[in-house]
């Protein structure tokens, strides 16, 4: 298993469409790197280029200490899963999975090890001699995850592998890979997605990709907790974090801000990174709101334009004010009778983000 080292990484099409630059990123064994971002961001270029399958205009890639820019992709010990199965329909699931230690000329007694432990791990032993067509969307991925495992690569890359999968199987092909990683601890893993979700719960650490470049690196729950932007905080989450603006007017122990909507929040950021009378943008999580009561201090005060019970939860989607983002608040349980009501929202303080300039002020 591999240590992956970028260092000012960049992609340059035909000498003038820049898609990547400064891309500085260490990965150590073992861990599950997940790349996160908008489309046409570059998440899925950069695991080209990893592979080997794109050239790295500048900058250089290490594996395990080598530079491998100019490494044909077969050497560079890695496994791609992609996005379509790719798997030869005329072939068993035997067959599929051997089929690369077979170009390799392998022995016969080395294949069937290989394929009979991979099978184990995926839980596709009872299907070794079945064709593709007589599997399920996820048997196919398993599959497919099989024919790299065979090959006992350094690094294992996956590019979006659960995006042409239903909603029921990609929740349980999620959690067979996240056993996959469990029952291979020492295989380091680079996985692309679209899907926060699949983000949030297979990473040791996201990478948020944006503007050609890196937003943030993190766990999932810092990425979730402190956002060093407004992008990353509104990226990571969902629904997305409120953004409501408003302008310290207090910077004792806590933070005090008037909201433009007239209520006021508190932040327990530290005094020394915010100035009195700056402009700011206090950042809520729709689940950090908390209803109040007539009276008592407040955020956000708003009309709610449409509800949505989810049983576990209610969401409240208010009207806009001002031009401005619609303000979305989730709260637990059932609340029933709040449409077309004004309701006023809170939130403790330890939960109240604010960003100046679009850049967090714990970051400062």
């Amino acid at each position: 298993m591999a240590n992956l080292k970028l260092t000012d990484v960049a992609k340059t099409y035909g000498g003038a469409v820049n898609v990547l630059k400064d891309i500085n990123l260490d990965i150590q064994q073992g861990e599950l790197i997940v790349f996160v971002g908008p489309s046409g961001c570059g998440k899925s270029t950069l695991l080209r280029m990893i592979a080997g399958l794109e050239k790295i205009t500048d900058g250089t890639l290490e594996i395990d200490g080598q530079r491998v820019n100019d490494v044909p992709p077969a050497q560079r010990g890695i496994a791609m899963v992609f996005q379509s199965y790719a798997l030869y329909p005329h072939m068993t699931v035997r067959d599929n999975m051997s089929f690369a230690l077979k170009i390799a000329k392998k022995s016969k007694t080395e294949i069937d090890a290989a394929v009979n432990k991979a099978a184990k791990i995926l839980q596709l032993e009872p299907y070794l001699d079945r064709l593709p067509k007589a599997l399920s969307g996820g048997q196919r991925q398993r599959v497919a995850i099989g024919r790299s495992i065979v090959r006992d690569p350094k690094v294992y890359l996956f590019d979006e592998p659960l995006s042409n999968l239903d909603a029921a199987l990609r929740v349980a092909t999620r959690i067979e890979i996240a056993q996959l990683k469990e029952s291979m601890p020492n295989s380091t893993m680079i996985y692309v997605t679209h899907d926060q979700v699949e983000a949030m719960t297979l990473a040791t650490r996201i990478v948020v990709l944006a503007n050609k470049g890196i937003a943030q690196v993190g766990t999932p729950l810092e990425l979730y907790e402190r956002p060093n932007g407004e992008f990353v905080a509104q990226f990571i989450g969902s629904p997305a974090m409120n953004l409501m603006p408003g302008e310290v007017v207090g910077t004792g122990e806590r933070t005090t801000i008037r909201m433009n909507g007239g209520g006021t929040a508190v932040s327990l950021y530290p005094s020394h990174a915010v100035d009195m009378g700056i402009k700011v943008n206090v950042g809520v999580r729709p689940e950090d709101f908390l209803e109040v009561q007539p009276g008592a201090d407040y955020i956000f005060d708003g009309k709610v334009a449409i509800t949505e019970a989810l049983g576990e939860v209610t969401l409240l989607y208010f009207e806009k004010q001002d031009g401005g983002d619609a303000i979305i608040g989730k709260l637990p349980g059932i609340h029933s009778g709040l449409r077309g009501t004004s309701v006023k929202l809170g939130a403790v303080p330890e939960k109240v983000h604010l960003f100046h300039k679009g850049i967090s002020l714990l970051y400062r």
